[in-house]
């Protein structure tokens, strides 16, 4: 594959193509055997050192051979495990932890430890490890960031690195990166400013990156930005990690940013992914808009949310039996993720031939003020555009009597905000009344599971941000709640943006993922009270939405790389990071015996 374009950008594009563009990923990532015709992964480490890095180390797996080759014989104990075994001795270790955080931390010093191992164990049962390595105990995790702390995952970047940030990059060891999850810590899911805790969220999803979307995680790159925090808690605390000052704000900020984001496609050239995330909302809003048509970037909190929660709407719109152009949608909060949701159900409302105008009707907001209605003081633009012409209504419950939605969306992190008078109005005023309780972690959820679905009867249909266990009514029906988990969304569009060289990542990337999803429900996980397929089949429903993205991208001339491959499903699965084991026993083979004779004098 050759990229499509010139100069400088041509240059640093086939460099890169070099350095490991192809499916077949360099040296390490080559799965290889000792059988006649195939070679061993180039290595230059050996002894201590293969034991000390975690794309190397596979422990106790490493056979005699390898040990004698390598050096590392009598380092390790006199044992020969297979990964399978390996996978069982972590799990026996998990179990035994007595809290989630502590099972967080296992799990990422085998990360430090042995990466191939970590990946495996995480596939194994991802339904069982993404409510660790993510939300929610992620969120736990950032809160005691500075005490989990053990070796660097990603590159903290400070507000007094301004200038620098070029040379910051080379720090980084790995030169062919694909992928950046980046963010300032402003606004940890609903858990605030945390500072430079919150390395621990671009660490998880890269980690979902690899484990949910198959993206090489030597790929993969996670961000700090710290310009400081306004957390007062975190600012006196001795043991804090991060800057302790105030956040810097305006001119500097910004010209941190827009140093960061060109030193990044200098480095890695402009087909780099970077992915913001947990960005305060007035931020995270208008660099969407900067950046958006310059760089190859997207804001997980807007675009992924909003595309994980309208795959959940249509695959809702199927135990309805009517159209998104017939529902009315009611949202607790007003930021990031509920503009996200609001502006791609507009879009696929006009693709089912409303008018923008009569859609926005059907889109009422509520935010710490009340309804957004027109006439409103101090809106800003976001919320101008979905201003109802209407009388002010200051609490939720009297939007929800007033407006009789067909669903409601939580978005805002109000726990509890779901009471039992508007659920059972809910339930009132539909047949299947749509409940979305999406905000993160659990502890922030407008309502649970079990909740839902006792006050509607067992007619609600429900989504939530963070997993909830099965329900089982009194009447003997038993619900699977359905988890609206932007896992569902970014590995999957990453790995389809990298795997074909997309250089924006458009609403309609977020809206084809949206209707790959909900396509992926079964009739039967609809029975059940799932709207997303379940988590176990992840992997595949990833895979699916790269295929359709990069078919996509070449239907509408968006891909950098071609000839454009007539099997879009076998390219994309050559760029799938495997977790099992490479080999490292270096190819030895012998000349015939005459074409070895030594010659004497």
């Amino acid at each position: 594959m050759v990229p499509v374009c010139g100069g400088v950008c041509a240059r640093r594009l086939l460099r890169l193509l070099g350095a490991g563009r192809g499916p077949l990923l360099p040296g390490l990532t080559r799965a290889c055997s000792s059988q006649a015709g195939s070679t061993a992964p180039a290595i230059k480490k050996r002894g201590y050192d293969i034991t000390r890095n975690p794309h190397l180390n596979k422990g106790m797996a490493f056979t005699l051979e390898e040990r004698l080759q390598l050096g590392i014989h009598g380092l390790l104990p006199p044992c020969f495990l297979s990964q399978d075994v390996q996978v069982l001795r972590v799990m026996k270790n998990f179990e035994k932890q007595s809290n989630d955080l502590d099972k967080y931390i296992i799990l990422m010093t085998l990360q430090d430890r042995n990466e191939k191992l970590f990946y495996r164990v995480l596939t194994s049962d991802i339904e069982k490890f993404m409510p660790i390595v993510y939300t929610p105990t992620v969120g736990l995790a950032c809160q005691h960031y500075g005490l989990a702390f053990r070796r660097p995952r990603g590159l903290f970047i400070t507000i007094h690195d301004k200038g620098h940030i070029a040379t910051m990059l080379n720090s980084w060891p790995e030169e062919n990166v694909k992928a950046i999850v980046v963010t300032d810590g402003e606004r940890i899911l609903g858990l605030g400013d945390l500072g430079s805790y919150g390395m621990g969220i671009p660490v998880g999803k890269l980690a979902l990156y690899t484990a949910c979307g198959g993206v090489d995680p030597q790929q993969c790159l996670p961000v700090l930005l710290d310009v400081g925090t306004d957390n007062e808690a975190l600012l006196n605390d001795p043991l804090y990690i991060g800057l302790k000052h105030k956040r810097v704000r305006g001119k500097q900020y910004d010209e941190l940013i827009d140093e960061f984001m060109q030193a990044v496609t200098n480095k890695y050239g402009m087909n780099c992914l970077i992915q913001f995330e947990d960005f305060a909302n007035a931020n995270a809003f208008r660099l969407l808009n900067k950046y958006r048509n310059r760089y190859c970037t997207f804001n997980d909190d807007i675009q992924g949310t909003a595309s994980v929660a309208v795959a959940g709407i249509f695959a809702a719109l199927r135990i309805t039996k009517n159209k998104l152009s017939d529902q009315k949608f009611v949202f607790l909060g007003a930021g990031e993720a509920a503009m996200g949701i609001a502006h791609l159900i507009l879009m696929a409302m006009e693709k089912e031939g409303v008018s923008q105008e009569d859609a926005i009707k059907k889109i009422w907001m509520v935010d710490s003020k009340g309804l957004i209605v027109k006439g409103r003081s101090h809106l800003n633009h976001e919320k101008e555009m979905f201003a109802q012409d209407h009388p002010s209504v200051d609490t939720l419950e009297e939007v929800v009597q007033k407006v009789k939605p067909t669903a409601v969306i939580g978005v805002a992190a109000v726990a509890g905000a779901f009471t039992e008078q508007l659920l059972q109005d809910m339930a009132a005023f539909n047949e299947r009344p749509i409940v979305f309780a999406l905000s993160n972690p659990t502890s922030k959820a407008e309502c649970t599971a079990e909740q839902c679905y006792r006050l509607t009867q067992g007619r609600g249909i429900f989504a939530s941000g963070s997993p909830f266990p099965k329900v089982t009514l009194p009447n003997g029906q038993t619900f699977f709640p359905g988890q609206g988990n932007n896992a569902y969304v970014f590995p999957g569009v990453a790995l389809g943006v990298i795997a074909c060289g997309v250089r924006h990542v458009s609403d309609e990337i977020f809206l084809l993922t949206a209707e790959t999803i909900a396509a992926q429900v079964t009739e039967q996980n609809l029975a059940e009270g799932r709207l997303y397929p379940p988590l176990a089949s992840i992997r595949e429903v990833s895979l699916k939405i790269a295929v359709k993205i990069v078919d996509w991208a070449y239907k509408q001339g968006l891909a950098s790389w071609y000839p454009e491959p007539a099997d879009k499903e076998t390219f994309v699965k050559q760029f799938v990071y495997s977790s099992e084991y490479n080999s490292f026993v270096f190819d030895n083979y012998k000349w015939p015996p005459t074409a070895m004779h030594t010659q004497n004098i």
